[in-house]
């Protein structure tokens, strides 16, 4: 994969895919609280077989698809078929927890991009995926789409490394380990989604989606349901 930027883009994706960009995304764990507190996930190396499915399964199929397509249209200037892809990423959420997370980061985002002059399009149904606002961004500053993919998987990797660290718990040694060996699955995601369009792409984590569908009546919670 030859990837090519400008200076000035890659600035702007390191801004965008920053955990200190304030859009709320360290306030969610997306089930894996759930997961901990259930025993299913205990150490390293179950938190790396959680991260990895949830990579190639969910991300991979869903998040980044919907990316591609959503700047793809952004690029044709063609707002509808921006918010076909923002109806697919909210459509393709399993559970009321997953949706949440998705439309509260988005909200966040929007109000974001308008403070930095961004023109974000309207949507009919008043909700809007993080995602497609995150391909907002991406085009509003000529980032390319390969690179787009790889900094939107590296901030969800980055929120979820810091929720395991606090959950599980890690060290920040292992936390460090954790990152640099699902580095290498990110080049991998990033071209599976490349193969998929709005008619092919889907994906499905049964286990994810009972872990957030709990967690919003989990007795105790560090992060929001």
């Amino acid at each position: 994969m030859v990837i090519t930027t400008t200076s000035a883009s890659l600035l702007r994706l390191l801004q965008l895919s920053s955990v200190s960009l304030p859009v709320g995304g360290f306030s969610f764990s997306q089930g894996l609280e759930t997961a901990i507190d259930q025993g299913w996930v205990r150490d390293l190396a179950a938190t790396q077989q959680w991260l990895t499915l949830q990579l190639h399964h969910s991300i991979a199929r869903i998040d980044l698809p919907v990316l591609r397509g959503a700047m793809v249209a952004l690029a044709q200037n063609d707002t509808a078929q921006w918010q076909v892809w923002n109806d697919i990423a909210l459509a393709n959420r399993e559970t009321k927890e997953l949706r949440f997370t998705d439309t509260a980061m988005g909200d966040a985002l929007k109000r974001l991009l308008k403070t930095l002059d961004v023109d974000v399009p309207h949507t009919e149904i008043g909700e809007t995926s993080f995602v497609t606002l995150f391909a907002v961004a991406a085009h509003a500053w000529q980032i390319n789409v390969e690179l787009a993919a790889q900094g939107f998987v590296w901030s969800w990797l980055e929120n979820q490394v810091a929720a395991a660290t606090k959950l599980v718990p890690l060290g920040q040694t292992q936390a460090q380990r954790l990152l640099a060996d699902l580095q290498n699955d990110i080049p991998v995601a990033v071209e599976c989604s490349a193969s998929l369009d709005e008619f092919t792409l889907g994906g499905s984590l049964p286990a994810l989606a009972i872990a957030s569908s709990l967690h919003e009546t989990q007795y105790s919670r560090l992060f929001r349901s």
